[in-house]
């Protein structure tokens, strides 16, 4: 199930049939209000939210859902009419999983839904990895540094999870953003920069596993911790 949170009624059904005869299924909702019932019903695999809403704003709903355990790796793409820069890295920095500007071509949207979906399903499988003093387990979302836990936001876990999982493997801003996000960001990379630096100072001096590859990207090599 998938639901969308889109006050615009012509978007909202036209979303909901497109993704209903695409095998998906779908329910629209013009207030949150209605889509904070809903998920007292039913929580759904992935929701579409409008950043312009009455009674409360996306982001405002994206924060909630980041802060409920029960809903804090549930995938969120932001649909929006904002589509600069400064708003495009506010809304993947405060938790989306990918941030897509009005107007956009409906095969797009499906397109983006599938891959942030295999994103999420991968984040399933039962993995641990241990580098130095940081241990990593994905399907629980755990991450500790010293046997304290440490928060992380998803994009942060995700690109963390990404190095973990491909240690020694040196990664570009374009890799990252490609894997992360699931698209080239028109080849913008200042994300990447601020999710590694907040990464780096959340994990304390297991932060240091980090490793900058000047001219190339970023990589962690567990050989060295």
């Amino acid at each position: 199930m998938i639901y969308i949170v889109e006050d615009d009624a012509s978007i909202r059904e036209l979303v909901t049939y497109t993704l209903n005869s695409q095998g998906m299924d779908a329910e629209g909702f013009s207030v949150p209000s209605q889509f904070w019932k809903a998920m007292e019903r039913q929580m759904p695999e992935l929701v579409l939210l409008d950043i312009m809403l009455p009674e409360e704003d996306g982001l405002t709903i994206l924060k909630r859902l980041r802060a409920d355990r029960a809903t804090e790796r549930m995938p969120v793409i932001m649909l929006t009419a904002k589509g600069g820069e400064y708003d495009t890295v506010i809304g993947l920095d405060s938790g989306a999983d990918d941030y897509i500007a009005k107007p956009f071509r409906m095969m797009e949207l499906i397109s983006r839904i599938r891959a942030v979906m295999r994103r999420a399903e991968k984040l399933d499988k039962e993995e641990e990895y241990q580098v130095g003093s940081l241990y990593v387990n994905p399907s629980k979302h755990i991450v500790r540094c010293g046997g304290e836990n440490i928060t992380l936001t998803l994009k942060e876990f995700e690109v963390l999870c990404l190095l973990v999982r491909h240690q020694g493997t040196v990664f570009t801003r374009a890799q990252l953003l490609d894997e992360i996000w699931g698209y080239e960001f028109d080849g913008e990379s200042r994300t990447v920069d601020v999710h590694i630096r907040t990464l780096r100072q959340k994990l304390g001096e297991a932060g240091d596993c980090i490793e900058t590859i000047r001219g190339v990207g970023y990589k962690i090599d567990g050989s060295n911790h």
